[in-house]
């Protein structure tokens, strides 16, 4: 979980005039570089609620590079460069030439050959993208689609602009309850963060010890853990649901999922606990009946949806104002105008 952390700068996610070049990590970027990206996916939305179509990104090529498996997340980004024009190429990894004995370096340095502009990124390990970014491809920026436990700062992202439009209140006045298999969760690192950056100073983590990483207070001061989950759920404005990350887990930390469910699932009590209009949100995919209740996932407070269309928002935005940096490292700015 920390191999990234060893070598995370800010500099390498900024170029000189500290705009963004790649995007691997909310943890040191500002508030200001966070509500940009906010402010542009927004701006993909137009009045009807509907995603825009943009040329910003025609005739620049984007790689997806998924070394572990994904639905979701490759397909928002896949969406979301097709709605900035770009030309989309999904590179599958399992026939790649690195199953021949490659290396990661020819692989990627051959990639970066065809002319890609962007490689999108998913990897088992922590610190993959990073790798990538500070010793592969210092001119293809790069977007980390989710690292081993590390991060995953788009789905941190898209579930922020979800808070802001769902709720319509400022971060520095909202509680927020994240529950589940913290320890495991790239998202549960990368939401915290997040929330911090942006000034929000309530913030619950609820989870058996078990699914708690070692030495919580990693994740800094402002943060209350509870074990259980009706004092944590109390008065929230936002519940964010967690999967229990089984092909994470290298020995029981559950003594059931049954037992899970009865401790920690989200159902009507739990969520009657919480304020009235609070919000409800899950990554995905969910396993209805472990974390969550199918009444409270389809049910009138549920923003599950909402995040995934809010997911092609800000995936259109970070690729937008990465491919926007790379090309004021080169000096050719004039070529996208955001």
């Amino acid at each position: 979980m920390h191999l990234a952390a060893l070598h995370t700068p800010s500099q390498i996610q900024l170029n000189q005039n500290n705009n963004l070049k790649h995007f691997l990590t909310i943890e040191g970027l500002s508030r200001a570089t966070l509500t940009k990206i906010l402010d542009t996916a927004q701006s993909f939305i137009n009045d009807q609620n509907q995603l825009i179509t943009t040329p910003l990104l025609e005739g620049r090529t984007v790689m997806n590079l998924f070394f572990e498996n994904s639905t979701r997340t490759r397909m928002t980004f896949e969406a979301a460069a097709k709605r900035l024009s770009a030309n989309v190429l999904n590179i599958d990894i399992a026939r790649s030439s690195t199953s021949k004995g490659e290396t990661l370096r020819d692989t990627l340095w051959n990639l970066e050959a065809m002319a890609a502009d962007v490689f999108v990124v998913r990897h088992s390990s922590s610190g993959a993208a990073h790798f990538i970014a500070e010793t592969v491809s210092p001119n293809v920026a790069i977007i980390n689609a989710g690292d081993g436990r590390h991060a995953h700062p788009t789905q941190a992202m898209l579930d922020m602009l979800t808070i802001r439009r769902e709720t319509a209140k400022k971060f520095e006045d909202i509680s927020v309850a994240i529950i589940g298999d913290i320890k495991h969760s790239r998202v549960a690192r990368s939401d915290i963060a997040a929330l911090q950056t942006l000034g929000c100073r309530d913030i619950r983590v609820i989870a058996p010890n078990t699914l708690l990483p070692c030495g919580f207070s990693e994740y800094g001061e402002g943060i209350r853990l509870f074990n259980k989950m009706d004092q944590g759920v109390q008065d929230c404005d936002v519940i964010i649901t967690l999967r229990i990350q089984n092909e994470r887990i290298d020995s029981p930390a559950l003594s059931s999922q049954a037992e899970f469910y009865k401790m920690y699932g989200l159902n009507k009590e739990r969520l009657a606990l919480a304020k009235p209009d609070c919000i409800v949100m899950h990554p995905g995919p969910m396993n209805r009946g472990v974390e969550i209740d199918s009444a409270i996932a389809d049910g009138p407070q549920s923003a599950i949806l909402h995040q995934v269309t809010n997911g092609i928002a800000v995936r259109m935005a970070v690729l937008a104002l990465a491919m926007q940096g790379q090309l004021q490292e080169k000096g050719l700015l004039e070529a996208i105008t955001i």
